[in-house]
């Protein structure tokens, strides 16, 4: 995935009201359930039908470390989904999103000032307009380059513009982000 796309799928994760289960048998079972047999479990993973069947019946115990990560990444993109999706909904809706971030960011100004890009540490609220514009692009499969597009966007236009008060015209760009973190 990309930063922006894996930002806001941890910010949906917050919403979750129950952790997703810890045991390695326990979301071999979860992920069973959800796509309705084993051998769906076993090419998602990429390991046997049989090893799949061992730890639903916890007679393996322990996953490897790289089956570990790709068996918690394989339930936690699939718990929950009525709560992902009410918070999805919600942000897009009423609350927006809080992105924190720490990026470079250059602009194309007025005469007269300074356009040279610098790093800034911005913590700040998107409206809901943005909010719903980027679940969106992610859902339709949007590119990382798409949704820092709109990242920039909704950035330049909260704190750049103030909400369209100012600084007409500006053009926002987005780069060397260090770090990118979305709140609901």
């Amino acid at each position: 995935m990309g930063l922006v796309s894996d930002g806001l799928d941890r910010a949906v994760q917050k919403a979750f009201t129950r952790p997703i289960p810890k045991s390695a048998g326990a979301q071999m079972r979860y992920l069973v359930r959800q796509l309705k047999g084993t051998r769906p479990v076993a090419e998602l993973l990429g390991v046997s039908q049989r090893t799949v069947e061992r730890y639903v019946k916890d007679q393996i115990r322990r996953p490897r470390p790289d089956l570990a990560a790709r068996l918690a990444d394989a339930v936690r993109a699939r718990w929950q989904p009525r709560v992902r999706e009410l918070a999805r909904r919600q942000a897009a809706t009423s609350t927006g999103i809080i992105i924190d971030t720490r990026a470079r960011f250059g602009f194309t100004a007025a005469p007269g000032s300074t356009d040279d890009a610098r790093i800034r540490h911005l913590t700040l609220a998107l409206p809901p307009a943005f909010a719903a514009r980027l679940f969106d692009a992610q859902a339709a499969g949007a590119s990382e380059q798409q949704l820092r597009a709109i990242t920039a966007v909704g950035l330049g236009e909260t704190y750049f513009r103030d909400g369209g008060r100012r600084a007409h015209g500006l053009e926002v760009e987005f780069t060397d982000v260090e770090q990118l973190d979305f709140d609901l």
